[in-house]
């Protein structure tokens, strides 16, 4: 995700860090690079030099800091800039006061609002929300199927009249459906075409007069680039949107369509698709990406990662055998599953400040390792999985063999857990006085 943006940004402050003092001319020098490597990433042309003019008035026009160093003023003038481009604070999702809250999804065929429907639906159903899909596709061959499929692995709901009905009246049928049947949440799944054409706009525009929803939010495709921002801006000319939901972020590497869509439309990203899983849908947080772009990480979503990976009784009952020396395999076992529920580990890292997947070039990040770990501590007994110091050479023997991996590696994980235990439990008591937290889950 803006991997090449952020590379050539946090290369071009590198430079300015270096320096003891910055001249006028240095910051125009540093600006010229930063508007080269936006016009790359493919972010529109008058965004860009709007950007940049607003940046170098603040750069060199304000009063510095006494905490900040020249270097630092101007990568914090970026960073708010950056911030307010992506949306500022006009990016979090609301809920209707009066449930329930109608969301309207609107894009072009191949968008993903099908899948991107049912992703909103588990994201709500994970905030204690009771969504309603409604299939109001009832023009692409197995939309309607494809949705179902998709609510019945998620458990939520799928409101359908069946093929060749009005679309208009399956969402107002679907609307009072759901006010009768408890539900706070209904997503409405439109037609697309592959095109902007005046059937798909007149059919929207009836549905947007008889369900007034609260939310119209316009799929687009991240990878489309300047195509995205362009049918965001006919889409929201006529329609109206209140928002986007970006799908594909993650495989965007240039970033263009994501850092043009606010300036040029007016209106914010929502939401944010990092993935194919139908846990990988996240509320866009214009500040965090900002951070993130610039090498500063993303801390927060890190710790709610953590947070929804990892409950507090279970972070409490950690942190007691930590202090207590009797973390084992068997809860070693439980904070690995616990990580990968946190997503991607190329993801994670790039919310750590300083980090990216660039700086670990040299590194193997192969998720297919943490699936050798489980299998080496599963092919162990429950005595050996407690009492470690008892797993002798026959018995590291039959651990090989039986989760097919190789003795070096059963040695190297029993010498890892054992090292990563006595470093884990130094500073658990060193923070036994402290205020209790989630633990990031780890592994060796």
């Amino acid at each position: 995700m803006f991997e090449s943006l952020s590379e050539k940004l946090q290369s071009v402050f590198k430079k300015l860090k270096g320096k003891g003092t910055l001249s006028e001319q240095d910051v125009n020098d540093a600006l010229r690079e930063v508007r080269l490597v936006l016009l790359e990433a493919d972010v529109n042309y008058k965004v860009v030099k709007d950007f940049i003019a607003r940046v170098k008035e603040r750069a060199v026009g304000q009063e510095i800091l006494e905490s900040l160093s020249p270097a630092q003023h101007v990568i914090k003038v970026v960073n708010e800039e950056l911030t307010a481009l992506l949306g500022g604070g006009d990016s979090e999702f609301k809920f209707s006061p009066r449930p329930p809250t109608i969301i309207m999804l609107a894009g072009l065929q191949g968008s993903g609002k099908t899948t991107t429907a049912a992703k909103l639906a588990n994201l709500m159903k994970k905030q204690g929300r009771r969504p309603l899909l409604v299939a109001a596709d009832v023009y692409r061959p197995a939309a309607i199927k494809q949705l179902q499929v998709l609510g019945g692995q998620l458990q939520v709901p799928v409101f359908s009249l069946g093929e060749r009905q009005d679309p208009v009246a399956i969402a107002k049928a679907a609307v009072s459906s759901a006010s009768s049947g408890g539900h706070d949440v209904v997503i409405l799944d439109t037609a697309g075409r592959l095109h902007i054409d005046e059937e798909l706009m007149g059919e929207l525009s009836r549905m947007k007069a008889e369900v007034s929803p609260h939310q119209i939010l316009l799929v687009i495709d991240a990878m489309t680039g300047q195509d995205a921002v362009n049918v965001a801006g006919q889409f929201n000319s006529l329609l109206e949107v209140d928002g986007f939901v970006v799908t594909k972020l993650d495989s965007d590497a240039r970033g263009g369509a994501a850092l043009s869509i606010k300036a040029v439309t007016g209106k914010p990203i929502k939401f944010a698709g990092v993935g194919e899983k139908m846990d990988a849908l996240e509320e866009f947080h214009p500040e965090r990406m900002a951070s993130r772009i610039l090498g500063m990480g993303d801390v927060l979503s890190l710790i709610e990662k953590a947070e929804a990976a990892m409950d507090q009784k279970t972070a409490e009952e950690l942190e007691r055998k930590l202090r207590e020396n009797k973390f084992d395999f068997n809860d070693y076992l439980e904070q690995l599953q616990q990580m990968r529920k946190m997503g991607p580990l190329d993801q994670l890292i790039n919310m750590i400040p300083g980090m990216n997947a660039k700086q670990l070039a040299g590194v193997e990040i192969d998720e297919s390792q943490l699936s050798r770990v489980e299998a080496i501590i599963r092919s162990m007994t429950n005595d050996e999985r407690r009492h470690p110091e008892i797993v002798n050479g026959s018995r590291r023997r039959r651990i090989a063999a039986g989760s097919g991996t190789s003795v070096q590696e059963v040695n190297r994980l029993i010498n890892q857990f054992e090292q990563m235990r006595k470093m884990m439990r130094g500073i658990a008591e060193m923070e036994a006085g402290g205020r209790r937290r989630p633990s990031i889950p780890f592994f060796g």
